[in-house]
């Protein structure tokens, strides 16, 4: 993904964070990433079932397609999460189920609290795992509803950062 993005952070250990542009998400990186976040779904997302994450599929992809500003997170040079952003809102954070608590989503969130100053993030109410770690990184409930945005019966929590 190196040749078609500019580079947002890289570390020590080969961590590579890239923007890319939207006219830059060829099909193959759509699919790589919804593979992500189907993967981190299943393994985050207990309330979900596999026909609620088949149909959600494409909204996942469409959001990919037209995020503002979207990271992809590399280790080694392989994609292992990304990071959409719009109106200074995390829109969606995934990372494979392989990185989780490796510190890469609090990577992520720092990148977006010093390049974009984020300033809030909706969580699933039935993630509670999410909800903490937003929580550690500085975001609190303030608002919570039924449905998500697409009108599915999953109550979601907007959280701000204070």
């Amino acid at each position: 993904m190196n040749e078609s993005s500019q580079t947002i952070y890289i570390n020590e250990s080969g961590v590579v964070v890239l923007e890319i542009e939207k006219d830059k998400r060829t099909p193959m990186m759509i699919d790589t990433l919804s593979d992500i976040w189907k993967s981190s779904v299943r393994a985050s997302h207990h309330f979900l079932t596999e026909d609620d994450i088949i149909r959600l599929t494409p909204q996942a992809e469409d959001a990919l397609r037209g995020i503002e500003t979207l990271w992809v997170m590399e280790d080694r040079q392989r994609p292992v999460g990304f990071m959409g952003m719009q109106n200074r809102k995390i829109e969606i954070l995934f990372l494979h189920p392989d990185c989780f608590r490796k510190g890469l989503g609090k990577v992520f969130i720092r990148l977006a609290f010093d390049k974009l100053d984020i300033e809030s993030v909706d969580v699933n109410e039935q993630n509670p795992n999410a909800r903490r770690f937003y929580e550690h990184m500085g975001f609190k409930v303030f608002k919570r509803n039924e449905f998500d945005d697409a009108g599915n019966p999953f109550p979601i929590l907007e959280m701000k950062r204070h």
